[in-house]
């Protein structure tokens, strides 16, 4: 199958992933756009001033929220729509929610994205119904209209993917991989769930790098079969500060430039989506 030329994936930056960051003197929105991003993805609450300076300087805007409760989730997205978001990816539930709960949570996300037109994708992320694998293609049996974002770092180091076995995971989740729409830029070890990866030529020596390269290409291969007439995909990278546990601090300083790694992670996603196209051809 011949990829269509009008395949594309969009790169992203997450607005939360600037916490604790240097600012830019030319503000960081620009240097967002100068960096070569495609556009920005907003936490709620959303400010209005935020969104419209990223669409005068031709970036597009998406969004995330969390539905603890059915009705979050026609909130959120009425208020996406409202603001003209392209989309949202959503942490739905705490993940001690039993099968009734879960799934009105489903069906109210599930609902909102039809009754408002806008594209609403689950995240694969800790603390939320789709904390696990097992869970989460059960649920895919009974909901396979699901559409995700793939946060994989959650369930690279939390379920600990190498361990029994990389590939057997990766058939596991086979389901998952042919509904992510949307995937969150981060790259974990099997024992922390953001690391330097250091540079493209230190990243390739690391077999964790390796398997996330296996990760997303799978991801990305499955978009372009799904979209033989072309589409686009949004890769957004979201490195979060040390404030929050993720980035890990050595010396009361932080192991990594966020800024940095965030465009080798994006490079690393180009390459992907590049191997991906190749293997259609």
């Amino acid at each position: 199958m011949q990829p269509s030329t009008a395949s594309q994936l969009r790169c992203y930056f997450n607005w939360l992933a600037l916490d604790g960051l240097t600012p830019r003197k030319t503000g960081w929105m620009r240097a967002i756009r100068d960096a070569g991003y495609d556009g920005i993805q907003f936490v709620e609450p959303l400010r209005p001033a935020l969104l419209d300076e990223a669409r005068m300087l031709g970036l597009g805007v998406c969004g995330s929220g969390r539905v603890n409760e059915p009705s979050d989730a026609n909130r959120l997205a009425g208020e996406a729509r409202h603001m003209g978001l392209e989309c949202l990816t959503l942490h739905v539930g705490w993940g001690m929610e039993g099968q009734d709960q879960a799934t009105r949570l489903i069906e109210s996300v599930l609902s909102a994205s039809v009754r408002h037109s806008i594209p609403l994708y689950v995240e694969t992320h800790r603390a939320t119904i789709f904390q696990d694998m097992w869970r989460t293609v059960q649920f895919i049996g009974q909901f396979p209209q699901l559409q995700f974002n793939g946060d994989f770092s959650h369930w690279y180091t939390g379920l600990e993917m190498v361990y029994g076995g990389f590939e057997n995971k990766l058939w596991f989740i086979q389901p998952v991989i042919e509904r992510v729409h949307f995937l969150h830029g981060r790259i974990g070890n099997p024992g922390c769930i953001q690391v330097d990866i250091g540079d493209l030529k230190n990243a390739a020596k690391q077999p964790f790098v390796a398997h996330f390269r296996t990760l997303w290409t799978r991801v990305f291969l499955a978009f372009l079969q799904r979209c033989p007439k072309g589409g686009s995909f949004c890769f957004t990278a979201e490195l979060l500060a040390s404030k929050v546990y993720y980035a890990r601090k050595f010396r009361g300083r932080e192991e990594s430039n966020r800024w940095q790694q965030s465009l080798v992670l994006t490079k690393i996603a180009r390459d992907c989506f590049d191997q991906a196209q190749k293997q259609l051809r």
